[in-house]
């Protein structure tokens, strides 16, 4: 309500006034928080019977979202730098977080905006180990040769081989699938256009959105992927276009370094 509001615009501004007089010669960004602690909400069967939750609100999962909402605009009208989502052990709230990167991702250009994406979210400990071993199955065809030299060879500094225990191990396996007809409306089966542009659009707003919301992500391609239409139940007419792993990082996570190489700008970029 306007209390909030007002107590959000005051601690804010007290932050900002504190790094303006203490840190003037680096930058400092102020953050906000939102949560639902406090709240009952999406939680796991059997939480609302634990001490935990003994003094805690009961609410519908509907205004929960709101709460996080009405939160999350009070900080950004008070003019926090960042908003950060509080952890959850709740398995809906979780949901919700891929949710939102989904929405963003379904929020990007496409051809004649036809939207030629579908995204099945696996949060499922059965599919997950389905997938993992039709796509491992895939993956020791592949690096016993049907990759060819050549690209094991550029595959080598990354260190990948057949075995992938993270597709069990994250908790959300995101599976893209480009469509080939479809149209703006739901129901429609007209040509789309510039499919794999549109989805590769997509695909970068999502992993960015997750990205934003804590989360590590990792692309994975086995080629061919259409078992992933028999496992995730779509039609045959949508081409899989790849798995995107997402969850937070384990602790003892590494990045190959030769994945961090990156060309500088003056590679990549001329102006004109």
């Amino acid at each position: 309500g306007e209390l909030t509001a007002e107590l959000n615009m005051r601690a804010v501004m007290l932050a900002q006034d504190a790094r303006d007089a203490s840190a003037k010669d680096r930058p400092v960004y102020i953050a906000g928080s939102v949560s639902n602690y406090g709240l009952l909400a999406g939680a796991e069967p059997g939480w609302a019977d634990s001490w935990y939750f003994a003094r805690r609100t009961e609410t519908s999962d509907v205004q929960a979202k709101a709460n996080l909402r009405e939160q999350a605009e009070a900080l950004a009208e008070a003019g926090v730098d960042l908003i950060l989502a509080e952890p959850t052990g709740s398995t809906t709230q979780r949901r919700w977080v891929i949710e939102a990167c989904v929405a963003t991702a379904g929020s990007a250009p496409s051809g004649a905006n036809h939207q030629p994406w579908f995204f099945a979210c696996v949060n499922s400990a059965e599919k997950k180990r389905e997938i993992r071993q039709a796509a491992e199955a895939e993956e020791r065809e592949f690096y016993s040769g049907r990759a060819g030299e050549d690209w094991l060879d550029a595959l080598a500094p990354i260190g990948t081989d057949a075995d992938k225990p993270y597709m069990e191990i994250a908790p959300w396996l995101i599976c893209i699938f480009a469509q080939r007809r479809g149209g703006v409306q739901a129901g429609e089966t007209r040509k789309n256009y510039y499919i794999n542009e549109s989805v590769g659009i997509a695909t970068g707003m999502l992993m960015t959105a997750c990205h934003q919301a804590g989360l590590a992500t990792l692309v994975h391609t086995p080629n061919p992927m259409k078992f992933l239409n028999r496992i995730c139940d779509r039609p045959e007419t949508e081409k899989p276009f790849l798995i995107l792993v997402a969850g937070y990082p384990a602790d003892d996570a590494m990045v190959p370094k030769h994945a961090l190489v990156k060309k500088p700008l003056d590679q990549i970029m001329r102006v004109f």
